[in-house]
């Protein structure tokens, strides 16, 4: 077979003659070369970082942490102070948070000097301490006056952490206990801030009354109006109080806990003895915790707890500077 190059010759005539390979030019070859290699890296390069971006917008790639859940401290008295007191004693030794959440009702009659006490025993762990209100941290059904001074802007809220969106919500309803509502105020709350959450971003509520499908007697009449808001987000996790007993259920990727109390002059509802907190691990997206338990007073503590003055609570003029975190957007 023979092959023809076909050709404009100078006189505007169309001309054939033998076809007769191109000469090489190796410099051109070598850049071109050169250049489909660095498209090459370049497209793998885009991808990985892109892929490193959105596993760290899941959580996935962040570091992981730990952090403590508590719930129902109730401290009302000396022996509750003082089984506080050997409440951080516990978390003091294990390891250490990043941060320690409280699920509501810190305090048993919701007065200034109880939260107060309760702000600085929480102060000594050296933490950030992020609350929200139960219905015993109220006065009257409707003066929540002593938790409002104590603990300003943190009744909603958000914060982030290594990749984490963390939402304290209040799902009070005065001081009832059961047959609640969830205000509207915390409702328009969260509907202004959706827009400012990355839906990818692994998220975790905790609120005092328990929102989960398990239809507790305690779980707020509207709880599914506050959850649908949150269909769209990567809800990973929902901590709540007020239950005081280990309760746990799954909807779709969403857990759901409740938990025992912190609280030695409050009985359980599953009529469980032990006391104590979650030491929680955020991991790859996924948040796993274990059981610590506060171990009881002695009875010699218990005793002198009811007669010494060295374990009274102090008033607000005793406590520390303020030690919580800077105000949340």
């Amino acid at each position: 077979m023979r092959f023809e190059q076909i050709s404009l010759e100078s006189d505007g005539r169309w001309g054939k003659k033998p076809w007769q390979p191109m000469p090489m030019n190796y410099t051109t070859c070598s850049n071109r070369r050169m250049m489909l290699a660095r498209s090459i890296w370049a497209i793998v390069g885009f991808t990985l970082v892109s892929g490193l971006l959105r596993g760290v917008s899941a959580g996935v790639g962040a570091e992981p942490f730990r952090f403590i859940v508590v719930n129902d401290t109730h401290h009302e008295n000396e022996r509750s102070a003082a089984f506080l007191a050997r409440t951080i004693e516990t978390m003091r030794a294990g390891p250490a948070p990043d941060f320690c959440l409280h699920l509501g009702d810190l305090s048993h009659h919701g007065t200034e000097q109880e939260l107060a006490a309760v702000k600085d025993m929480f102060a000594r762990l050296g933490v950030p301490f992020w609350p929200v209100p139960g219905n015993h941290d109220y006065l009257t059904q409707t003066d929540r006056s002593g938790y409002d001074k104590v603990f300003p802007e943190r009744l909603n809220y958000w914060f982030e952490h290594k990749g984490w969106l963390f939402v304290g919500l209040d799902t009070t309803d005065g001081v009832r206990a059961e047959k609640t509502t969830i205000q509207p105020a915390t409702l328009h709350w969260v509907r202004e801030q959706l827009p400012r959450w990355d839906k990818q971003t692994p998220m975790v509520l905790f609120t005092h009354f328990p929102l989960g499908p398990n239809r507790l007697r305690q779980r707020p009449l509207n709880a599914e109006e506050l959850l649908a808001l949150f269909q769209d987000h990567n809800l990973r996790i929902v901590f709540s109080g007020h239950h005081h007993a280990f309760t746990q259920v799954d909807r779709g990727r969403t857990k759901f806990l409740t938990h025992r109390c912190c609280a030695i002059t409050q009985v359980n509802h599953d009529k469980t003895k032990q006391k104590g907190y979650l030491l929680c691990e955020a991991r790859n997206g996924e948040v796993t915790f274990t059981f610590v338990e506060v171990p009881p007073l002695p009875a010699s503590s218990q005793d002198s707890a009811a007669t010494s003055k060295t374990n009274v609570p102090p008033t607000t003029n005793q406590l520390r500077p303020d030690r919580s975190p800077a105000p949340i957007k």
